[in-house]
């Protein structure tokens, strides 16, 4: 079996919300991985499943935050209710030639279902992201989590566009946006992003060798 990072995620208060509304937060999640598929030069095989869930598949070098946090501000950036729960796990997985990640196996899929189980939802002290890893690596989740969590629209379609690996500059955020470069900068400090980009930097770091 090949390793990758799996990220299984699913719509909180998903049965609150009307068939339209449900529709156009799937449309922005895939959206949202067609941006990671141009990071990563591979697709990341967006496929929806149990009506509200979802899951991407990731090369293993990917710790799967940085796309984390990409899939939450795509809905963030709809509306400042919508959200969605997200358990990564990276390890061995079989991916079927059509792509159809409903149809892997592996321990990585196995994993990351199970963590998403565990996460509950609705509720403020409780996280709606964690890492299967663990340790450093999963404490940086649930900080990130409780950091976004607050995320108005407003803020999300700020820090959208700059969670790429080659962020763009502000100038270039605010022209797509229609604002200054200074509501971009206000916004982004608003959403904790110049930490979010320092700690995505250090998690991404490649392991030195002993």
């Amino acid at each position: 079996m090949a390793q990758f990072t799996i990220l299984t995620g699913d719509i909180v208060d998903s049965s609150d919300l009307p068939a339209p509304a449900l529709n156009a937060a799937f449309e922005g999640l895939d959206a949202a991985a067609e941006r990671i598929s141009g990071w990563q030069g591979a697709p990341a095989r967006f496929t929806r499943n149990r009506g509200d869930g979802w899951q991407i598949c990731l090369s293993p070098a990917r710790p799967g935050l940085r796309e984390a946090l990409t899939m939450r501000a795509a809905l963030r950036s709809l509306d400042k209710t919508l959200d969605t729960r997200i358990a990564i796990a990276r390890g061995p997985a079989t991916l079927p030639r059509d792509g159809d990640l409903n149809a892997a196996t592996g321990p990585a899929f196995l994993q990351a279902g199970h963590l998403l189980d565990r996460l509950e939802d609705g509720t403020r002290d409780s996280p709606l992201m964690a890492h299967a890893d663990g340790q450093a690596t999963g404490a940086a989740v649930v900080l990130a989590d409780a950091l976004s969590r607050g995320w108005t629209p407003a803020q999300a379609r700020a820090v959208l566009p700059m969670l790429a690996p080659d962020a763009p500059t502000h100038d270039e955020v605010a022209r797509r946006l229609g604002i200054t470069r200074q509501g971009v900068r206000q916004a982004l400090v608003a959403a904790g992003y110049p930490a979010l980009s320092r700690a995505l930097e250090l998690l991404e770091q490649p392991e030195e060798a002993p």
